[in-house]
């Protein structure tokens, strides 16, 4: 093992396109997956002002709040974002294929950040880059190292496939069960969601003023319908100014780009059966023997709602949100409460698969940063 910088053993590739961009494909900043070495997004399109030039093999690192963690190596030659820096790779001084694991490392990023300049959109140059220490084992182990960590790459990405087809698997079962949100195939009758649960419920006037209850702020809402509820807060610290729900309400982030994001979820094992969050949750209450809450959850999951949602924002900018009248006017055909809580258990059963997935892809993201930092820290 050696320490060497950055620069010893890559470059900055530097090269223009200067001729049609025909047939290139390109990449901007929003293409670039948070913490994944892999380019899996891009555009055919070459209406763009972009000129900067990759090839195959070179890593493409989001110099622009490098907080992301944006860098993924490229798996063809392209057109990139001015706001990405190309660096290639010195084969005699560094094996190729470990690189990008190189600098897709929260240790690289840490020091990025430290070296980024500008306060709204800080970036970071490659003569700063490329001055990061690590280090370097023999390129025996590099190559044996490499192949290790894509190899942990290809199994996390096939966890995440699982996880992902999970979801959809609830969605294909729902549209199975009752037709796809807002149609009636099963002759139920069209209503609406106002008239299947309560929206935005009162506090109730008889809360305990000396207990404590879950406060869930909205970093505390997943987007694949988690709910951390296990921050606590005294009832007076959050009595007023917060968002009132019980145990089994659904949330629905209203805001931008919460809610786009798919922010939301059923909630579950509340303090004392109540807590208080964001201002920027809507609350729908199911109305017992009429809806169940998990049949709720999903309705707001759907692409179609939340498109929909996004349509009807009001407001300006990032203060854009999804007004209550849109929930409670959605229509939606109302089926049998049996039928509604055989899907709440297949949901739940669901969700038992799930955990057990997101758990095993959490022990091998792990240990995969635990290696990077034994072998590269």
């Amino acid at each position: 093992m050696s320490r060497v910088k950055l620069g010893d053993v890559a470059v900055e590739h530097k090269e223009t396109c200067k001729g049609n961009k025909d047939g290139y494909p390109v990449v901007g900043l929003e293409h670039l997956t948070p913490e994944e070495v892999s380019l899996t997004n891009w555009d055919e399109n070459n209406d763009n002002t972009f000129t900067k030039m990759f090839r195959k093999g070179n890593v493409l690192f989001g110099r622009r709040r490098a907080y992301l963690k944006k860098a993924a190596v490229a798996p063809f030659d392209g057109i990139c974002s001015g706001d990405i820096t190309v660096i290639e790779a010195i084969p005699d001084r560094v094996f190729p294929d470990l690189l990008p694991f190189i600098i897709q490392n929260d240790d690289l990023f840490t020091y990025a950040i430290g070296k980024s300049a500008g306060s709204l959109s800080p970036r970071v140059k490659w003569e700063y880059l490329k001055d990061y220490e690590f280090e370097l084992p023999n390129m025996d182990r590099q190559k044996e190292l490499s192949d290790i960590l894509w190899a942990m790459d290809t199994a996390k990405k096939s966890y995440q496939k699982l996880i992902v087809a999970t979801d959809e698997l609830v969605k294909s079962q729902f549209i199975e069960m009752f037709g796809k949100p807002g149609t009636d195939p099963y002759e139920w009758g069209l209503t609406t969601l106002g008239e299947c649960c309560e929206l935005n419920p009162r506090r109730p006037r008889d809360m305990k003023p000396d207990i404590d209850y879950s406060f869930v702020a909205m970093p505390s809402v997943s987007e694949d319908g988690r709910i951390d509820a296990s921050i606590e807060r005294p009832y007076s610290e959050v009595c007023k100014g917060f968002t009132y729900f019980a145990e089994n309400d659904v949330l629905f982030a209203k805001i931008t780009p919460c809610m786009e994001n798919g922010k939301g979820g059923v909630a579950k094992g509340l303090k004392n059966g109540a807590g208080f969050g964001s201002t920027e949750f809507h609350v729908l209450r199911p109305i017992k023997g009429t809806s169940d809450p998990y049949w709720l959850y999903i309705i707001t999951m759907f692409p179609k709602f939340r498109s929909d949602a996004e349509k009807v924002m009001t407001g300006t900018g990032g203060q854009r949100r999804v007004p209550i009248t849109y929930l409670s006017e959605y229509r939606i055909a109302l089926p049998p409460i049996e039928l509604q809580e055989q899907f709440a258990a297949f949901v739940r059963q669901s969700d038992k698969s799930k955990f057990e997935l997101e758990k095993a892809l959490s022990e091998l993201t792990a240990t995969y940063k635990r290696i990077l930092a034994e072998n590269l820290g």
